[in-house]
């Protein structure tokens, strides 16, 4: 069952940057209400100013989706706000570099909360202010680590899988309701997420930075273009999301090959760190 945007009021969370933020604006161009979710309030503020600039009405919600008290009581700002809610996209998430012997518990425990445990205290939450709607729909945004499991993302894709397993049983218990549920699995997207990527206290500095710069010179999908295909699959009604081709191959061989596919796509997420030498010759080739 489709989904229709114009008119209705949408939660965003993780708002004020990347996805979140062109998603945003995205939604307002269908003459969709906002709420907007972000712990950065002076960004927020200019994704706020924006949409705004399109003729929706916005509110502000400046919180950190870790903060359990204050994500329950988001629906009563959100309605006090707007009097009602159609659809929560569950955006907000966090990147975290490091292979298991590296990475502490601190720092998983610290990923998940944002990642999974976000999630799931918004749509419980959430769900029964939907149930007051005559049709509503949840967004939760996974990943391709989703799909398959790379070596050095242990953490993120526990949580991703995590949201793609949550998100599907929900959308099984919710069957014949006026609720529908989307999960998005975008590729790669052209947006900072692995330049602010956390990293374990053990991993190589040099090695993280060559593995964000590799990510952006690589990754072709704007958030734009990914903001578009998330509205189109809501209006859709599509059950699950691929944004970008590498996500739709990705898909392709997750189920093609489910142990086999690491042997074909290992070229892509492992580099070798660069030793001095090399990081200076590069260094003196781009000053030339």
């Amino acid at each position: 069952m489709g989904f229709k945007l114009e008119g209705s009021v949408a939660v965003v969370t993780g708002a004020a940057h990347g996805i979140g933020a062109a998603l945003s604006l995205e939604l307002a161009r269908r003459k969709c209400h906002l709420a907007l979710v972000d712990r950065d309030a002076e960004t927020l503020d200019a994704t706020a100013s924006a949409a705004q600039a399109l003729g929706v009405n916005v509110s502000r919600h400046y919180l950190d989706i870790t903060d359990a008290d204050a994500v329950t009581a988001l629906p009563t700002a959100v309605l006090a706000a707007h009097g009602r809610v159609g659809l929560v996209i569950n955006n907000a998430g966090v990147a975290l570099m490091g292979d298991v012997e590296q990475l502490t518990l601190e720092d998983i425990e610290w990923l998940f909360n944002i990642n999974f445990w976000g999630v799931v205290r918004s749509c419980k939450a959430f769900l029964p202010v939907l149930r007051m709607q005559p049709h509503a729909h949840i967004v939760n945004l996974s990943s391709v680590f989703g799909l398959i499991a790379p070596a050095g993302q242990s953490a993120y894709c526990a949580s991703k899988f995590a949201v793609r397993g949550f998100s599907d049983a929900l959308r099984h218990e919710l069957e014949g309701s006026s609720i529908g549920v989307s999960t998005v699995h975008p590729g790669g997207i052209k947006t900072r997420i692995a330049h602010h990527s956390r990293r374990a206290a053990l991993f190589d500095e040099r090695q993280a930075a060559q593995l964000a710069d590799k990510f952006w010179r690589e990754v072709r999908t704007t958030p734009a273009q990914a903001a578009a295909c998330i509205v189109k699959g809501i209006e859709r009604g599509a059950p699950r999301i691929l944004i970008g081709g590498d996500a739709r191959v990705i898909d392709w061989l997750s189920r093609l090959a489910p142990i086999g596919y690491w042997r074909l796509l290992r070229k892509f997420f492992v580099i070798k760190p660069k030793t001095t030498g090399e990081l200076r010759a590069d260094s003196s080739r781009s000053s030339t």
